[in-house]
């Protein structure tokens, strides 16, 4: 019998090595000559390609290569604008072999928020797409760090194809000696205020995410395993709890990014490839809901759905066992500490409204705002003790925040909960004002910035309201400059400014116009009140 913890999930203890590499351990390890398939990529128009382990090492140690006799050295940052694709992956890999930090960039981002992310990370190179290399194009005045230009497609000078460099680099490359404890990767993470902050990570952030990916997929990895997304791989969904996981187990990864997600291309997508194993984020499970007669249509055979970012609710995880014959797991993290907790059909049945149970090496509780632990039942926040090996490094360039984050031994992860006997946890809501919207998690802040550039705005304040399919909506309240008058021109017009110059999902979808905003005494908007109006 395996032995278990008071609350029946698997004892656990950490073995993390001193020295370990992503590069190595997501690829390498595997190239053995086999041809052990790695990725099944499927673009737009259904061409298919199928890569291996093998390709993806002599890839990845080309691309490497290229990097390095450009100067790329240890530390150094290494932007990847890409959508889902071989090419992400590939990136991933030689940035990490080379010892540099990997930095994704979500290709839906505009020219603002793109400048702020590079020029923050003090990034050397840029890898990108078409609309990638235009956007970047239009800011790269203002990012004198930045001196290598690669594209993954068709591109002028002073943009470098990256494929046509790898064709004359060796394939051969000796990855760089890192530390577990080394930097990896910063993912930027949006707060509530200011600007976008960088969580970095170390190598190690791999192996911190593994029980909790093996228990939200029931025992993961299973012989015949194909794992699939609809979340892109700049985010921490996509990247930590897909593609590097999965390449570390040497299991299979679809790639296939929707420009605009189809419920039913999933169900096919879903039954082309084989795919037994899914991340499906609340609001994609909502919109295949709608889908009609799914298993009558489609033949395919899932083995596990995982899915986080909020309570899924009795009525989803019904609907998912009538459709797919599995229970979805729930799983609950964040950029900076991510899947600390986590259902598992396979070891106890799941709770009503519960998102899951400390995931095995993972010590969280609720405490209160000075990180004093809470009784059971009760409201606090939810917090993970400090140190854990799936837990940030720091912020970048922002210490005072990464200080703000710990309070008695434990990070803080801004958001409320509670814990009952039995060691399951139940989300209450944030104590910040974090805006959960179809999966992502966006801060007002840069929203609001945006909004005040344009002519008409004298003030603006973003919030979150309710959304029965996406959580929430973005919206806005607008005070306007004198000799302005609302309108569905305006409207219009403030959309579009957020959707171009940050990203699609980041714009106002409701949008007031008001006199006035509620403030405190010292200034600040209190959101709480324009949360609550009608």
């Amino acid at each position: 019998m395996t032995p278990t913890t008071a609350h029946g999930t698997p004892a656990f203890s950490w073995d993390i090595p001193r020295k370990f590499n992503i590069g190595i351990d997501c690829c390498d390890k595997w190239a053995d000559g086999s041809g052990r398939l790695a990725l099944i990529y499927e673009d737009g128009a259904g061409a298919q390609e199928l890569l291996s382990f093998d390709q993806l090492r002599r890839q990845s140690n080309r691309l490497a290569n290229v990097w390095a006799a450009q100067g790329i050295a240890r530390g150094d940052r290494i932007a990847i604008c890409l959508p889902q694709s071989p090419a992400v992956a590939i990136a991933h890999l030689a940035a990490y072999k080379l010892g540099a930090v990997a930095v994704p960039l979500f290709t839906l981002f505009g020219p603002d928020a793109l400048h702020y992310r590079l020029f923050d990370s003090g990034a050397r190179v840029v890898v990108a797409d078409r609309s990638g290399v235009d956007k970047i194009d239009g800011i790269r005045a203002r990012l004198p760090g930045l001196t290598g230009l690669w594209a993954a497609d068709e591109c002028a000078p002073p943009w470098s194809r990256i494929w046509d460099a790898m064709a004359a680099a060796s394939a051969d490359f000796n990855a760089a000696d890192t530390l577990a404890d080394d930097p990896a990767v910063i993912i930027y993470t949006s707060g509530t205020t200011g600007k976008p902050k960088g969580a970095l990570h170390a190598h190690r952030v791999l192996l911190g995410h593994l029980p909790g990916v093996e228990m939200s997929h029931d025992a993961f990895p299973q012989s015949g395993d194909r794992i699939w997304t609809p979340a892109d791989w700049a985010w921490i969904g996509g990247l930590l709890d897909v593609l590097l996981p999965a390449l570390h187990h040497g299991v299979p990864v679809v790639s296939r990014r929707f420009a605009k997600f189809d419920a039913e291309e999933a169900f096919a997508l879903i039954e082309r490839q084989s795919v037994r194993n899914l991340f499906l984020p609340p609001t994609a499970l909502k919109l295949m809901r709608t889908v009609r007669d799914a298993r009558e249509r489609w033949q395919y055979s899932v083995r596990s759905i995982a899915s986080g970012g909020e309570s899924l609710g009795a009525e989803l995880i019904d609907w998912g066992r009538r459709t797919f014959g599995v229970t979805i797991n729930e799983f609950y993290g964040q950029t900076e500490c991510n899947v600390v907790l986590s259902s598992s059909s396979r070891l106890f049945e799941p709770q009503p409204n519960a998102i899951g149970r400390a995931v095995p090496g993972h010590d969280v509780r609720i405490v209160d705002d000075d990180g004093r632990e809470l009784p059971a039942g009760a409201v606090g926040n939810i917090a993970i003790r400090a140190p854990d090996p799936v837990m940030f490094l720091r912020y970048w360039n922002n210490d005072a925040a990464t200080a703000d984050k710990f309070r008695g031994g434990f990070l803080l992860s801004g958001d409320l909960g509670s814990m009952d006997a039995g060691g399951f946890f139940r989300f209450v809501g944030r104590n910040d004002d974090v805006i959960t919207s179809a999966g992502y998690r966006i801060g007002p802040g840069p929203i609001e910035d945006c909004l005040l550039q344009h002519p008409a705005v004298q003030l603006a304040a973003v919030v979150g309201v309710p959304d029965p399919v996406r959580t929430e909506i973005v919206k806005a309240f607008i005070v306007l400059k004198d000799g302005y008058a609302p309108g569905e021109e305006l409207t219009a017009s403030l959309q579009n400014l957020v959707r171009t110059r940050l990203a699609a999902h980041e714009y106002p979808r409701a949008i007031a116009y008001v006199d006035a905003l509620p403030m405190t005494a010292t200034g600040k908007i209190i959101r709480r009140e324009l949360r609550e109006r009608k």
